[in-house]
């Protein structure tokens, strides 16, 4: 997850100056939306694997590998 959030950074950046028409009252280099979009993008993922992971854990691993 580490590696996608670097080299999405790295993408942004060097795309910056083509979404510049697209952005109201903030600059292209604005660290602050970097950081806000990071943020943002590691809760979204965490979330998305904490979810079926946590339910993952509750079933008994017999039960799981049983075959019918």
């Amino acid at each position: 997850m580490g590696t996608g959030l670097v080299a999405g950074l790295i993408g942004a950046a060097g795309l910056s100056r083509y979404t510049t028409s697209l952005l109201f009252a903030v600059k292209p280099s604005d660290p602050g939306v970097y950081i806000g979009g990071s943020v943002l993008f590691l809760v979204i993922g965490l979330v998305a694997y904490y979810l079926p992971d946590r339910r993952a854990a509750k079933i008994d691993p017999m039960v799981a590998l049983r075959v019918d």
